[in-house]
C-alpha cells in the first residue's frame, strides 16, 4: 500500500447493489503517461490538497496504471434509450474508482473515462483521444462557471500509445468527479432484470444517495419522481438560458442527481436558431435546441414507467399518482424559462406585458439569427452591438420599449451582467485549443480560454473570446467512440 492511498478515504456503497448492477475490473495500463492537467479547484473541494504536489503518484492513479489499495474499481451496467430505442448499455470505456467524500460533506464518484475495455465495450477499445478528453475537460469547467449543474473533470493524463477513429490520435484518461454515475437508464436496466427486488433496492439506495427528504412523504416514489423531474426543469433551462445543445440526449446520459453528464456532441449557438443541431449522428433533429424540454420529459416518463410497481400495486392506480407530475411539466418548464429569460435582460419582479417583452426580442433574434450571447449581454457592454444588424429599426424600437420598462429598476445593469455571460466556449476557439493542445502539445490558448471561461460573467472588452463571426453552420461533433 502506497503511503498516499489512505487519503483519498474511498468507500465503494455502490457495490452493496446486487452483482448485475456493475462489473469489477481493474483499469488497463497505459504506456508512459503524463499528467496534462489537474483541476486544483476540484482536488482541493474533495479534500485532496495533500495530494496536489504529488505529480508522479497521481500519474499513475489517474492513467488506471495504479489502483490505491482501499477501494474496488468497476464499471457499471445500464440500459437506455438512444434516439427512442432501447438499448442494454454499460460503462464500455470507463470505471469508476470509488466515492470519495468532499469538504462539503458530500460523496462523490470518480471515475476514469478512456480506461480501457470492460465487459460492456460492444466491440469498441475502451479508450479516449487526448483531444475529447481535453474537450470534455474544458466544456464541463465552462458549464460549472457558468453556474450550471455539472459533472467536474479533476485530472487528464497523456499517452502516447495509439488509439484509432477516423485517424491515428493519442491516448487520453480523464477522472470525472460526479455527485454519482446513476442514470434514467440505470433503472430501465434495472426493471427489466427479472427480479422486482432490484428496483427496489436501486431505488432505495438513490434515495439514501440523493434525496433523503423523501423518505417521509406520503408515498415517497411519487416524491423521489418529483425531486428528479424539479432538477431537470431546472438543469434543462440553465442549458436554454446560455444556448447550449447538450446533442445527445439519450435517457442513459441523464443523471438523475441534476447534473450534465456526457460530453460528447454538444455545443454552444452563435447566431440563434432554435432547430440548432450539432450532434453528426442527429440527422433527424431530435437533440436540437428547442427540443431539448420535451426530451427531458420524454426520458423522465420512462424513469416514471420503472417506478410503476413501486408506486401503487395496482397499476392503474399508480398511473394517477404519477401522471400530475407530467400534466404539470410543461407549464412547470415554462415558468422556469420565463423567469430565466426575463433576468436576462434585467426583469427580476415580472408585470403585465413583460412576457411579450422577452417574446418580441427572441422572434427578432430567431429572425436575424443575432448572437445568442453577445444579443442579452451587449444590453450592458454596448460593444457587443457594434453589428449592423443591431442598428436595425425593429431592434432599435424593441430597445426603447425595453429601456422604458428597466429605467425603473434599480440596479437592473447589475441583474444584467449576473444573468448574461460575456465569454462561452465558441465553437472555433474550442477546435484551436484542442487541436493545439492534442496535436502539437501546446497548451498556451487552452488555459488562456479556460482562465476566461472560468470566469464567463467578468467584463471583457472587445477581446477574441466574444467574436461570433466565425458561422456555425456545417459545425459537426462527434461523442469520439
Amino acid at each position: 500500500m502506497h503511503q498516499f492511498d489512505k487519503i483519498w478515504g474511498f468507500e465503494n456503497s455502490y457495490l452493496n447493489l446486487p452483482s448485475p448492477f456493475y462489473s469489477e475490473l481493474t483499469p488497463t495500463t497505459v504506456s508512459s503517461p503524463s499528467l496534462l492537467l489537474l483541476n486544483s479547484d476540484v482536488a482541493n473541494n474533495l479534500g485532496l490538497k495533500s495530494l496536489i504536489g504529488e505529480s508522479d503518484y497521481l500519474t499513475s492513479v489517474f492513467s488506471g496504471n495504479y489502483v490505491p489499495k482501499q477501494t474496488t474499481p468497476f464499471a457499471q451496467a445500464y440500459g437506455g434509450h438512444q434516439f427512442g430505442h432501447f438499448n442494454i448499455l454499460g460503462d464500455g470505456r470507463a470505471v469508476v474508482l470509488g466515492e470519495v467524500t468532499g469538504v462539503n460533506q458530500k460523496k462523490y464518484d470518480l471515475q476514469l473515462k478512456g480506461s480501457g475495455q470492460t465487459p460492456y465495450s460492444r466491440r469498441g477499445d475502451g479508450r479516449a483521444t487526448v483531444y475529447s478528453m481535453l474537450r470534455e475537460y474544458l466544456i464541463s469547467e465552462a458549464m460549472h462557471g457558468l453556474g450550471i449543474a455539472t459533472t467536474r473533470s479533476l485530472a487528464v493524463v497523456k499517452s502516447d500509445d495509439p488509439v484509432y477513429r477516423e485517424k491515428v490520435h493519442d491516448m487520453g484518461v480523464l477522472t470525472r468527479v460526479a455527485a454519482s454515475h446513476i442514470r434514467v437508464g440505470t433503472f430501465e436496466l434495472a426493471a427489466r432484470m427479472g427480479n422486482p427486488s432490484y428496483i427496489q433496492k436501486l431505488f432505495e439506495y438513490s434515495v439514501e444517495r440523493h434525496f433523503p427528504e423523501v423518505v417521509d412523504a406520503e408515498n415517497s416514489v411519487v416524491a423521489f419522481l418529483e425531486s428528479v423531474i424539479n432538477r431537470q426543469i431546472l438543469l434543462v433551462n440553465d442549458w436554454m438560458r446560455v444556448g447550449f445543445i447538450h446533442g445527445v440526449m439519450n435517457s442513459d446520459n441523464m443523471s438523475i442527481a441534476g447534473e450534465t453528464i456526457d460530453y460528447g456532441p454538444c455545443a454552444f449557438m452563435n447566431g440563434f436558431n432554435p432547430d440548432t443541431v450539432f450532434s453528426s449522428i442527429d440527422e433527424q433533429g431530435r437533440y436540437a435546441y428547442a427540443n431539448q424540454p420535451k426530451i427531458a420529459k420524454w426520458n423522465l416518463m420512462r424513469l416514471a414507467e420503472t417506478l410503476l410497481s413501486l408506486v401503487d400495486k395496482d397499476s392503474k392506480k399508480a398511473i394517477e399518482k404519477v401522471q400530475p407530475l407530467f400534466d404539470d411539466f410543461d407549464n412547470q418548464f415554462n415558468e422556469v424559462w420565463k423567469k430565466n429569460h426575463l433576468a436576462k435582460i434585467g426583469i427580476i419582479d415580472e408585470r403585465d406585458g413583460d412576457e411579450g417583452l422577452i417574446n418580441e426580442l427572441m422572434a427578432w433574434m430567431k429572425k436575424e439569427k443575432s448572437d445568442f450571447t453577445n444579443t442579452f449581454r451587449g444590453l450592458v457592454n454596448s460593444h457587443l452591438h457594434k453589428e449592423e444588424l443591431f442598428r436595425l429599426e425593429e431592434f432599435q424600437a424593441w430597445k426603447l420599449k425595453w429601456k422604458k420598462r428597466v429605467s425603473s429598476i434599480e440596479g437592473f445593469q447589475e441583474v444584467l451582467m449576473k444573468e448574461n455571460p460575456s465569454v462561452i466556449p465558441r465553437n472555433h476557439l474550442v477546435e484551436e485549443a484542442l487541436t493545439a493542445g492534442s496535436e502539437g502539445g501546446d497548451l498556451k490558448l487552452f488555459y488562456s480560454f479556460l482562465e476566461k471561461l472560468q470566469k464567463p460573467y467578468d467584463f471583457y472588452n472587445s477581446n477574441k473570446f466574444q467574436n461570433p463571426t466565425i458561422s456555425d453552420f456545417g459545425y459537426k461533433t462527434f461523442c469520439g467512440t
